[in-house]
């Protein structure tokens, strides 16, 4: 079995105020991905998920698109071993 791989991603673009952060945890979840999400001050959005390299693979693929409101101009991204830290996918400020 593959080690479990940590991602995360800055998303720049009209990111707030579309729910962006509520969907991808809906998103993560789905996924069985662990992690979290939050809004940054410079208007980006922070997201860190842990799991398997595929999962990974398709939640960077919907944050290429985001929720319908949403339009995602650069995505930044770091891959890892994961942490294990989290029990959970959870929303921050």
């Amino acid at each position: 079995m593959a080690a479990e791989q940590r991602m995360e991603l800055r998303i720049f673009g009209r990111v707030q105020g579309v729910a962006f952060r509520w969907y991808a945890q809906s998103a993560a979840r789905g996924l069985g991905l662990t992690g979290w999400v939050r809004n940054r001050a410079d208007g980006s959005v922070q997201l860190m998920a842990e799991g398997s390299s595929s999962a990974l693979d398709d939640l960077r693929r919907w944050a290429e698109r985001g929720p319908g409101q949403a339009r995602v101009d650069r995505i930044e991204e770091n891959r890892s071993e994961a942490a294990g830290t989290c029990t959970g996918f959870e929303i921050y400020g």
